[in-house]
C-alpha cells in the first residue's frame, strides 16, 4: 500500500494511529512521510517502542519523526515487571512520554485525563 492509500483509510474510517512491532523506530525513515500526512489530517499518532526516549535523540528516523508523534510508550515490555492494572502498557518499566512536553534531558509523563486524548 501507498502512503496516500494508507492515509485515506485513515481519513475515511475517521481513527486515530499506532505505529508499534517489531519496532517502529526500525523503519522510521518510512514512518516519516505516512506520519506527516496523518498528522497533517488532525489525527493523534502514538509509538510503541523497545528504545528510551532519551535513546530516540541519537537515531536519526526518530529524531525525523517525533514532530508527528504525540505520545512515545518507551522501554520494552518485560514479563517479570509485567501488571495488567497499566493503562496501554504492559510492565511497570514503561512510560507514556507525552512528546510535545519532553526533551532529551526531561521526560514528561502523559497523564491519566482521558481529555487530553478525546476532547
Amino acid at each position: 500500500m501507498t502512503v496516500g492509500e494508507i492515509a485515506a483509510i485513515v481519513s475515511e474510517h475517521g481513527f486515530d494511529v499506532t505505529f508499534t512491532g517489531g519496532d517502529p523506530i526500525y523503519q522510521g525513515e518510512e514512518l516519516v512521510e505516512l506520519a506527516r500526512t496523518i498528522h497533517s489530517q488532525g489525527k493523534t499518532i502514538w509509538c510503541y517502542t523497545g528504545f528510551l526516549f532519551d535513546q530516540l535523540f541519537s537515531i536519526p528516523s526518530a529524531m525525523a519523526l517525533l514532530p508527528y508523534l504525540e505520545v512515545v510508550v518507551d522501554g520494552p515490555f518485560v514479563e517479570a515487571l509485567r501488571d495488567i492494572s497499566l493503562q496501554f502498557r504492559g510492565s511497570s518499566n514503561q512510560r507514556l512520554v507525552d512528546v510535545g512536553k519532553s526533551t532529551h534531558d526531561q521526560v514528561v509523563e502523559w497523564g491519566n485525563d482521558f481529555t487530553e486524548l478525546f476532547f
